[in-house]
């Protein structure tokens, strides 16, 4: 049984575009195209409503966890960054103390959360590499393990995260990823030296997913029946990994998510789990089990695989019309373009479409990340919108290439 856990959270908003689409006048300066693209009235209302309920209480939460030993991971998402700065100082300087706690480990993300890694790997290497700089430069601490976006894992993305020098890197543990191995040990690609942190799914999810569904036969979860969960998982160490938005905005506070986390220190402390920081798990454990990566690639949402991003018409039509905004943009060789197109490969915005000819449980997660307003036009209405953002931007830099 693992007597050691390390706990990892990403923090993201996406950029949301405006629908309808607004048609881009021939001439307009490409400094002058975000406004008819992307809604920053929409952002700036979600910011509002995730940071009462969850950025300012959770960061509290946590503030006070690892004050009281119980030691995290936080992963930040430059598109994130951008809302602190402009809607949430108050924010920012909130998660500027926690992850300048000495318990808590900061871990780069991807930072668009975009697809880029299947358009361009040369392009990705260097947003890596950028997005390490700036969450390093916000919060004056180094980085050695990384997250991409959603959490995806391929062969190529693994070894381009080695060439770009991280110790490690998190991915998602399902079975089908794992084949015989048991999520509970830290793993590198055969011959390679990167580590990698699967993560435990199915204790993950119970909280991250399943905490507040008065459905679920494990409803209501006590702090010390998860900690004994945990505990008797098989293996060195257990790696559970939730979006951050879990404490307060996934799971309200009148769901008793708060004081679970505080009842479930205690419980691991009585359990005697014993915390680690990714860099402290690959420094305890040397010897790292060999593990093949899915050429096709891997992920945590879904179902694991990219057919939650890319498995209906619509979600394929937006992918093709990302390939195409961004090899235009290229043409271009203008900076703000590119930049532009860079935000247009969200994974927000395949995310947000998953529902489209799907039922069950993933298309109300998908439905209920899709922006309410956005419901008014209907759901062939969002579609045909959201293509037409793509659309108008490709025929607006006809004149800069």
């Amino acid at each position: 049984m693992p007597n050691s856990l390390v706990i990892y959270m990403v923090v993201h908003q996406p950029r949301r575009i405006r629908l309808p689409a607004q048609l881009i006048p021939r001439g307009t300066a490409p400094e002058k195209m975000d406004a008819l693209i992307f809604d920053d009235q929409m952002d700036r209302r979600y910011f509002d409503k995730v940071a009462k309920y969850c950025y300012r209480p959770a960061t509290e939460l946590f503030q006070s966890l690892v004050d009281k030993g119980m030691k995290i991971s936080l992963g930040f998402s430059v598109s994130f960054l951008l809302q602190m700065r402009r809607y949430g100082p108050d924010v920012l300087a909130g998660f500027q103390k926690l992850v300048s706690h000495e318990n808590v480990e900061l871990v780069a993300v991807e930072p668009y959360h975009s697809f880029i890694f299947y358009l361009d790997i040369g392009a990705f290497a260097e947003r890596m590499a950028w997005g390490k700089h700036q969450l390093e430069d916000t919060f004056q601490k180094t980085i050695t393990v990384t997250d991409t976006t959603e959490m995806f894992m391929s062969n190529d993305v693994y070894f381009q995260l080695q060439l770009n020098g991280f110790k490690g890197a998190v991915m998602d543990g399902r079975p089908w990823v794992m084949g015989w191995r048991e999520p509970t040990h830290l793993y590198r690609y055969p011959n390679e030296e990167m580590r990698l942190f699967t993560r435990h799914y199915e204790l993950s999810d119970d909280v991250g997913y399943r905490f507040s569904n008065r459905q679920w036969n494990g409803w209501p979860l006590m702090a010390d029946t998860y900690a004994t969960w945990v505990r008797q998982a098989m293996g060195e160490f257990v790696f559970i990994a939730w979006d951050f938005e879990t404490f307060g905005e996934h799971h309200r506070a009148d769901s008793g998510i708060f004081p679970f986390m505080h009842a479930l220190h205690a419980d691991f402390a009585k359990n005697k789990m014993h915390y680690l920081s990714p860099s402290e798990a690959i420094a305890t454990f040397k010897d790292a089990h060999e593990m093949p990566l899915p050429e096709y690639g891997c992920t945590w949402a879904g179902d694991g695989g990219m057919d939650f991003f890319l498995g209906n018409e619509a979600q394929q039509g937006i992918f093709r019309l990302m390939h195409h905004i961004y090899n235009k943009a290229k043409l271009t060789k203008h900076p703000h373009l590119i930049d532009i197109a860079m935000w247009l490969l969200q994974s927000d915005n395949l995310h947000l479409i998953q529902w489209f000819s799907k039922a069950g449980a993933q298309a109300e997660v998908s439905a209920y990340f899709t922006p309410d307003e956005w419901w008014e036009l209907g759901g062939l209405g969002i579609l045909r919108e959201q293509q037409r953002v793509y659309v108008n931007f490709l025929r607006a830099m006809d004149e800069y290439v």
